[in-house]
């Protein structure tokens, strides 16, 4: 331990006592509300899965984004939250290459 950590446990010894003073201060305010929900997320998913706009070849971040906001699911998001849902979601979004993988060849012997 430093001094100047042992000088603040001294002050909040004399101000909260010894006990309090090992304890964890509560917060002054509490943490931010949380917005993207377990059925927002499922939204998300649902979303990227299904067939893009006419015009588009595939869902953007920021086409997912905006569309979000436009169908009145969440009252605002940033693709880049739209990116770390669709992350934490084990799925290709129709990537041609999803499915099972294809069995390597064996080298002959």
């Amino acid at each position: 331990m430093s001094p100047r950590t042992l000088v603040r446990l001294r002050e909040r010894c004399c101000e909260v006592g010894p006990l309090g003073a090992l304890e964890r201060k509560q917060r002054e305010k509490p943490p931010r509300e949380i917005k993207i929900t377990g059925e927002v997320e499922a939204r998300i998913t649902t979303l990227a899965c299904s067939q893009p706009p006419s015009g588009h070849a595939r869902w953007t971040l920021q086409l997912l984004a905006d569309h979000l906001v436009e169908i009145g699911v969440i009252e605002s998001i940033s693709h880049t939250s739209v990116a770390t849902v669709l992350k934490k979601v084990r799925s290709s979004r129709g990537d041609r290459n999803a499915g099972a993988s294809r069995p390597r060849k064996t080298p002959p012997s």
